[in-house]
């Protein structure tokens, strides 16, 4: 019971601690006058991918590279083939490949370059990081200044800066809305590793299993919610943009960051199957959206298919 409840009080201070540093995050950057596709592009970016960083560099210091691996892989697994595939079920998606393709091609580069990466030195150490860390500050600013000048790639990144409005209007309630929130995202972060170590020792799975399950669906709920909350109200671009820049934030931001803090061990039993899943659930994105340039459900039926399939194979293995 006490693994139980410490399980989902991380999750649950995780998801609270995550809205608020976006909120807060967006609110003083208005404030100074960033534009919106900057908002977009950088601090919500980062900002629904705060949970997951949180809880992969607490996973590595503790002594946890299954967690803090699998925390990633889960998340980006899951926000194609659990998250996105259950909000098309809901609501299907259109899809503009001209704004969604160029940031699709770069997560499946992402995804296999970090298998090469990971199978060739069987860790991710601090070079590695400031490698993928420098990655994604290069991405930032290439799209930054390609942008500038607008364009439906440009719409989707300003349109993520309002999926998460409305944002405080006054300087120190932002600033207290973003101290209070990663307050939260590190002690939520702490009692869902400690409660993750606990329950797969319990239940006679590897952490690897618990934190591709587990804790990566847990820290995947900021997604879930301004995905869906964007489809209902007719953002497909946006939508679709979520997911596809959170995987590129947590393969180059939090891999990269954590490696670079503690390096990361690459667990025995994450294989080819992981790693394939990995890739082919991004490959199968592109493939669905740009051949009938818009998701259906039965498109989304089809990939949570595949993500029970993947679960069961590793409950099985």
């Amino acid at each position: 019971m006490e693994t139980a409840l410490q399980i989902i009080g991380g999750l649950a201070l995780l998801a609270l601690g995550g809205e608020g540093v976006i909120r807060g995050a967006v609110g003083v950057a208005r404030r100074f006058g960033l534009s919106e596709l900057l908002i977009g592009l950088t601090l919500v970016g980062f900002g629904t991918s705060a949970p997951e960083l949180i809880t992969s560099i607490d996973a590595a210091l503790l002594g946890s590279p299954g967690i803090a691996l699998g925390n990633v892989l889960g998340s980006n697994i899951g926000n194609i083939l659990l998250i996105l595939a259950i909000v098309v079920l809901i609501r299907p998606i259109a899809v503009n490949p001209a704004a969604i393709g160029r940031d699709g091609v770069l997560v499946i580069a992402a995804s296999v370059g970090l298998a090469a990466l990971a199978l060739a030195l069987g860790a991710l150490n601090r070079w590695t990081g400031a490698f993928l860390l420098g990655g994604l500050i290069a991405y930032v600013f290439i799209i930054w200044r390609l942008e500038r000048s607008g364009g439906a790639a440009a719409d989707v990144h300003a349109g993520e800066s309002h999926t998460h409005d409305p944002a405080p209007q006054k300087l120190w309630v932002s600033a207290l809305f973003a101290l209070g929130g990663l307050g939260l995202l590190i002690f939520g972060a702490d009692l869902l590793v400690h409660g993750a170590i606990t329950a797969a020792r319990l239940a006679g799975l590897s952490e690897t299993v618990i934190g591709i399950t587990i804790v990566a669906i847990g820290t995947s709920l900021p997604e879930l919610v301004a995905t869906l909350a964007a489809a209902l109200k007719g953002r497909s671009d946006v939508a679709f943009g979520n997911i596809v820049g959170s995987n590129l934030y947590n393969i180059l931001g939090i891999l990269g960051a954590t490696a670079l803090i503690h390096p990361i061990a690459i667990p025995d039993d994450v294989g080819l199957i992981d790693w394939g899943v990995l890739i082919g659930s991004a490959v199968l994105l592109m493939i669905f959206a740009f051949t009938s340039k818009r998701l259906t459900r039965l498109e989304g039926a089809a990939l949570l298919a595949v993500y029970g399939l993947y679960v069961g194979h590793l409950l099985m293995s």
